[in-house]
Parts: C-alpha cells; sequence; structure tokens
C-alpha cells in the first residue's frame, strides 16, 4: 500500500531564532515555546532547545527547525527533512529562510 501525507499547516521557527531570543530579547520567543517553558517542557542551553517530548528528551540546535505539530506538540526537525516536508504558506515568516 501507498500513503500520501495529509496536507496540514503548522507553525515552525528556527532554532537559532529561538536561541538568540532567550538570549537577548525574551519578548521575542514565540508563545508556544514560551508555554512549553514555563511548563518544564522546554530548556534553553547555549546551542540548542531541549524539547521533552512523549519520545522522550529531542534535541534541536542551529540549523534545526522547531515545529509545533497538529496537536500543540513541540520537536525539533533536521533541515533537510523540514525543506523536503514544508513549504511556506502565505508570505510571513520568522527569520526570513527557508
Amino acid at each position: 500500500m501507498r500513503f500520501r501525507k495529509k496536507p496540514v499547516e503548522v507553525e515552525a521557527w528556527t532554532a537559532q531564532s529561538v536561541i538568540a531570543a532567550a538570549k537577548e530579547n525574551w519578548t521575542a520567543i514565540p508563545a508556544p515555546i514560551a508555554t512549553a517553558y514555563e511548563r518544564g517542557q522546554v530548556f534553553f542551553t547555549d546551542n540548542s532547545v531541549e524539547i521533552v517530548t512523549l519520545e522522550g528528551t529531542m534535541t534541536a540546535r542551529t540549523p534545526d527547525w522547531i515545529i509545533k505539530g497538529v496537536k500543540g506538540e513541540l520537536y525539533p526537525c533536521r533541515p533537510e527533512i523540514f525543506i523536503e516536508t514544508y513549504e511556506p504558506v502565505g508570505t510571513e515568516d520568522d527569520d526570513g529562510t527557508l
């Protein structure tokens, strides 16, 4: 059998932009990530974002992406997988790169 992934829209941010916001301008951290931090599900280091998921703690490093899934879950994604799987919707993005 063959399957096609259902088209869904997700929110995503580069780990680099989230790490920079955590260091320089806390109010620039995307709301879903800030909420997860307050719940103890996200931790910041100098070079990564640690995300507690159902599969265990996962690490997002530069240039990874952090995706908010369809059920509000956060998880990291390698850039090569992200580019193959997702495309921009509309014209708004967080840092102008893809």
